[in-house]
């Protein structure tokens, strides 16, 4: 196995940490949040406990703001500032997305271009001094993002989903999540739960195991497809501790401690420069303020790990439809310019071509609505929205898909030549679909709760 210790990892390969001329404002000191149950969301997607079970949710947006832990109101402004960045870093990532995906290198530029323009950070809430973005304005972050390079956006997507839970439930303690955002105001500090195992499932039992240590815990095991493996600044790792009745918790682990190293394994088709790599733990120390929400395996707060899952069911979705989109951008371009020698006109004068647009188009509209109409649902808790997220990603990443490959199958040759990148997109669309639920998963659980509402009186 060729690793690389997290200490060893080169200065070069880092993103920079001096401070920054981004405006990012110094934290406050948050107060010490009270103990909760849940880990943070987690960057493969976790059992979807069945529509049964789910507890109703406050409506509006007066019960969602008085509900215990949840987040202040959002600074619009500063959202405004930050998402007023979005096209010049989608064209930087998209100038680089190339050299990344044919290299499989880490995109450290595109996440230094997107914590410079305040993104990064855009879900901190503004009682820690972030500006407070929603889950409507991750959908439009990410999918913007997507459009310029697919592996930059579901690396940020996974620390905005992190800085949100934050934001709702006050998971991380005080000085933990304090020194998390100093961290941010000086550079990218990205975050992600590394929940996935060898073998394993995301609702098993975690194969890594917790072993006490006189004033702390002591990790071993490994983790696999760990998003931005090599460039994060904590991981959350989900693990069991070794107790007689072993107890399922989460514990923060910074990114270069001793004992934990890299395995490169990342070598896919799509999101190739996501550094999606295993993570090897060695005995690594954890002080034991940092393990979360120690708990008997089965006793998750149902509630907020459904709400955490929605969250990241719209905000991958959006991913794959930028990702579309920017198939969709290249492919009109193609067929303003393209003329076959047998022709005198574009190939998008003829009305073939034009109904074959005309049918992208209307998937991705579609897919565009559904996300950006359920997302503001979310945000308001309203108690049926977040139900419909597992199929609302379902159906996207299907129209994001199927619009990518029609454009392919639209151009030909030049659809899959090295030379055009709708062939990485094409990879890239894919490649998203890991982040989805089991499919079958998915629509079982949609059944059964409309098999449940046809049942009641």
């Amino acid at each position: 196995m060729t690793t690389l210790a997290a200490n060893d990892r080169s200065p070069n390969d880092r993103p920079r940490t001096e401070p920054s001329d981004s405006g990012h404002p110094e934290p406050p000191a948050p107060a010490e949040p009270p103990a909760r149950s849940a880990p943070p969301a987690a960057s493969a997607p976790p059992a979807r406990p069945k529509a049964s079970a789910r507890p109703a949710a406050p409506t509006g947006p007066t019960a969602a703001a008085s509900a215990p832990g949840s987040a202040s109101a959002p600074d619009r402004s500063a959202v405004e500032a930050a998402l007023s960045g979005l096209p010049r870093v989608v064209d930087l990532l998209a100038a680089r997305a190339e050299e990344h995906d044919r290299d499989a290198t880490f995109p450290y530029q595109g996440i230094e271009a997107v914590h410079e323009a305040g993104l990064l950070t855009l879900t901190v809430s503004p009682r820690y001094g972030g500006p407070g973005g929603t889950l409507a304005d991750t959908v439009r972050v990410l999918t913007q993002l997507g459009r310029g390079d697919a592996s930059v956006a579901v690396v940020t997507a996974f620390t905005l989903l992190q800085h949100a839970e934050q934001a709702r439930r006050a998971t991380w303690p005080a000085a933990g999540y304090r020194r998390l955002l100093t961290e941010s105001r000086r550079g990218p500090a990205l975050v992600n739960t590394l929940r996935m195992e060898p073998g394993g499932r995301p609702d098993a039992l975690p194969a890594t195991l917790a072993r006490r240590d006189g004033d702390g815990w002591l990790l071993t095991g490994r983790k696999t497809y760990c998003t931005g493996a090599e460039a994060l600044a904590w991981m959350a790792v989900t693990a069991r501790t070794d107790e007689p009745e072993p107890r399922v918790g989460t514990f923060l682990v910074r990114g270069e401690s001793e004992g934990l190293e890299i395995d490169p394994t990342w070598d896919q088709l799509g999101l190739r420069a996501s550094a999606s790599h295993d993570v090897v733990l060695d005995g690594v120390r954890v002080p034991v303020e940092l393990a979360l929400g120690l708990r008997t395996p089965g006793r998750e707060d149902v509630a907020e790990a459904e709400l955490a899952r929605a969250w990241q069911d719209l905000a991958l979705a959006a991913v794959a439809i930028g990702v579309a989109r920017a198939a969709g951008a290249w492919l009109v371009r193609f067929l303003n310019q393209r003329t076959p020698a047998n022709l005198t006109e574009p190939l998008g004068t003829l009305p073939r071509y034009r109904c074959a647009l005309g049918e992208i188009e209307a998937q991705l509209i579609g897919a565009e609505e559904l996300l950006h109409g359920l997302a503001p649902r979310v945000d308001r808790g309203e108690p049926d929205a977040v139900a419909r997220t597992g199929p609302a990603q379902l159906l996207a990443t299907r129209a994001a898909t199927a619009a990518v490959q029609q454009a392919v199958a639209l151009t030909g040759n030049p659809g899959l030549s090295r030379r055009h990148p709708l062939e990485r997109y094409l990879r890239d669309v894919l490649s998203s679909r890991v982040h989805l639920a089991p499919e079958e998963a998915v629509l079982d659980a949609a059944g059964r709760a409309a098999l449940e509402r046809g049942a009641r009186p």
